[in-house]
């Protein structure tokens, strides 16, 4: 109860300030999961996915996660594809925090506030999206070791499926810092069989889930970096230009810049709806409406970076 007072009271200041929100999260543990099945194997997973058609408009939208999906990606991506959406945040969050009442979510009352704030369990079963875009927190190993992540992310799974039996249900792929000890790259390339389809969205359908589909953040991010590293972006040489600066002029880790933003909605696109995002706008404004203008050689680069590495990543759904 001091818990919620104490949010209530931060949603409260900041909606007095200006922000427009749509309600605290409603908890519920829900119907208890099965005891999961023997581990599901990759080429059972592929075989699960069912396949997806190119949607013949605008979809409508939801996202749930963290920081690394952010207030501005989304919001970039709703202008480039003309949708409409909704989302739940927080700083660092597991999708057992999401779920779980009993498990706080640092950052709740910061994140989720504005508009396209909608507490996720009434979202989900509202049965209004017809994508749902989930990820787990970084580090990522911590979320499956602590957090019980696989179970968690079928949970999740299974309530927007409840809601829209033909929403289509994606695992947003992101990464970890700059200064991993393992390396940044190394992660990246490692932790998709590993960890993020290995252990979340394989062990998502030994809990019970459908096969989830992936939005390759990390993967488009890695390919950029090399690029830009290799001279073949224009005006970009270096993969922190696509992460944050903090307050004090530092580098920031793990945060993207905005033009980390815009190539992350990028992707989102290009898995969303199968089309290339060459062409797309290269002037978007953030969520507060700040614009954010990328170059065009910088934009072009990018945006046939990112194409490509979407159509030869397996899982996405969208055809090679």
């Amino acid at each position: 109860m001091q818990r919620r007072m104490m949010i209530w009271g931060g949603l409260a200041a900041l909606a007095a300030g200006g922000a427009a929100l749509w309600g605290w999260r409603r908890w519920t543990r829900g119907p208890a999961l099965p005891a999961p099945r023997a581990p599901v194997a990759l080429a059972d997973y592929r075989a699960a996915l069912a396949p997806l058609a190119p949607p013949t408009g605008p979809l409508r939208v939801y996202h749930l996660g963290h920081s690394l999906v952010g207030r501005d990606m989304p919001a970039m991506l709703a202008q480039m594809a003309g949708h409409d959406y909704a989302s739940q945040l927080g700083w660092g969050t597991p999708l057992r925090a999401h779920w779980e009442d009993r498990v706080e979510i640092t950052g709740f009352a910061q994140e989720n506030a504005h508009p396209h704030f909608r507490p996720a369990h009434e979202g989900l079963r509202s049965g209004d999206y017809d994508a749902v875009v989930l990820t787990e927190m970084v580090e990522l190993r911590d979320a499956i070791r602590w957090h019980a992540a696989p179970a968690y992310l079928a949970r999740w799974v299974l309530e927007a499926q409840a809601g829209n039996p033909d929403a289509r249900i994606y695992l947003y792929e992101t990464w970890h810092r700059l200064d991993d000890p393992a390396g940044w790259m190394e992660r990246i390339k490692a932790d998709l069989p590993a960890l993020w389809l290995g252990e979340l969205a394989q062990g998502a359908m030994a809990w019970g889930a459908p096969a989830v589909h992936l939005i390759p953040g990390g993967q488009v991010l890695a390919a950029a970096a090399r690029a830009a590293e290799a001279g073949q972006v224009p005006g970009v040489s270096r993969r922190e230009d696509f992460f944050a600066r903090n307050p004090d002029g530092s580098q920031d880790m793990i945060h993207l810049s905005d033009l980390g933003a815009w190539l992350i909605a990028l992707v989102h696109y290009a898995v969303l709806y199968h089309r290339s995002p060459v062409g797309l706008p290269a002037k978007v404004a953030r969520a507060d409406g700040t614009p954010v203008q990328v170059a065009p050689e910088t934009a072009a680069a990018l945006q046939a970076l990112t194409w490509a590495v979407v159509r030869d990543t397996p899982h996405t759904g969208v055809s090679a």
